[in-house]
């Protein structure tokens, strides 16, 4: 499924409705390069979910957590990461046994360490805009994953 977007907005936008649609325990990677908006999609799931906070890319950190009234999200970033076993020094497996939503920017660098994904979303930047594409559904989301998105109901 592809889904143009125009603009940094309207990819927050897609954010917050996909957010909404999402259970509370889900691991979700984003691809794309730097810039094509991962940390916008992830920013918009927090806006939608009420967080009025900075929401910025975990480049250095590694992962940011939000504790929501609703819910619990964790936002990786890997890009920086050498080596996958990294990942086992921050403990890694105690993030994915919480029941929360897992976003995971370039889990491509993460290989071998990671659970598999729920859901994966491809962001590219054509000459204008920006372009989403949901390349991979879990079973586990397959049939329950409903995005309400600009007047119509997105089924995965």
């Amino acid at each position: 499924m592809n889904i143009a977007l125009n603009s940094p907005q309207q990819t927050e936008m897609f954010g917050a409705a996909l957010g909404r649609a999402l259970p509370e325990q889900c691991i979700i990677f984003l691809h794309g390069d730097l810039g094509a908006g991962k940390t916008s999609l992830v920013r918009g799931v927090m806006r939608g979910a009420g967080f009025n906070g900075a929401v910025k890319s975990p480049t250095y950190t590694l992962v940011e957590e939000y504790q929501l009234q609703q819910r619990l999200i964790f936002h990786f970033d890997l890009y920086r990461l050498k080596d996958p076993e990294e990942l086992e020094w921050i403990g890694i497996d105690d993030y994915f046994q919480q029941t929360a939503q897992c976003f995971i920017e370039w889990p491509e660098m993460g290989e071998g360490e990671l659970p598999p994904a729920d859901l994966e979303i491809t962001l590219t930047m054509p000459s204008e805009g920006r372009n989403l594409a949901i390349t991979e559904v879990s079973e586990k989301l397959k049939d329950q994953l409903n995005i309400q998105w600009q007047g119509r109901v997105l089924r995965l």
